[in-house]
């Protein structure tokens, strides 16, 4: 049976999840901090005092993109992936993905199936802006390969690397009129 990864009951949301008031104080000061550029050092606070928070995990990544310290970005979804994974009980290694991985899991795992496939598009996304683009080719070509109806929106992703690619050899090929 097909699975679409629009159509689910959105349960187990992450940012549902509670944390420590002390944690939700630091990610709330770091928001209000974030015009001066000062809110890495409670968003690292939280970080410590709550790991495997996806709140966490998600304001730090979004703090980092947005400084356009896509490194720090990337190690913090590769993070989140991590810990998204075992819970829904994927290959450790994203390159092992099939189908039937996403539509033999039951449904009430979808949410974070979803989360998952979007953490799997956002290491694509940061790789690609990093000029990784074979690591970042592969994970849209796998995204687009486990969602025929592009539904996490990989195809124009993969699209854009390609591009990327060819326009780069073009740079680096000689011109045959010369010779």
């Amino acid at each position: 049976m097909e699975m679409d990864l629009l159509q689910f009951d959105a349960k187990d949301l992450y940012y549902e999840k509670a944390d420590s008031q002390e944690v939700e104080d630091l990610i709330q000061y770091a928001s209000e901090l974030y015009a001066t550029g000062e809110a890495e050092l409670p968003l690292l606070q939280a970080y410590l005092r709550a790991p495997e928070s996806l709140n966490v995990l998600v304001s730090l990544n979004r703090f980092y993109y947005y400084q356009h310290r896509l490194p720090e970005a990337l190690l913090i979804s590769e993070r989140a992936l991590s810990l998204i994974r075992p819970g829904i009980d994927f290959p450790e290694d994203w390159r092992q993905l099939e189908r039937t991985h996403i539509s033999e899991a039951p449904k009430d795992l979808l949410t974070r199936i979803r989360l998952y496939l979007f953490t799997l598009k956002s290491i694509g996304f940061l790789n690609m802006r990093l000029e990784n683009l074979e690591l970042s080719k592969a994970i849209f070509e796998k995204l687009v390969s486990l969602d025929d109806k592009d539904r996490i929106g990989a195809q124009g992703l993969l699209e854009l690397v390609v591009r990327r690619q060819e326009a780069a050899e073009g740079i680096f090929r000689m011109p045959q009129a010369f010779g």
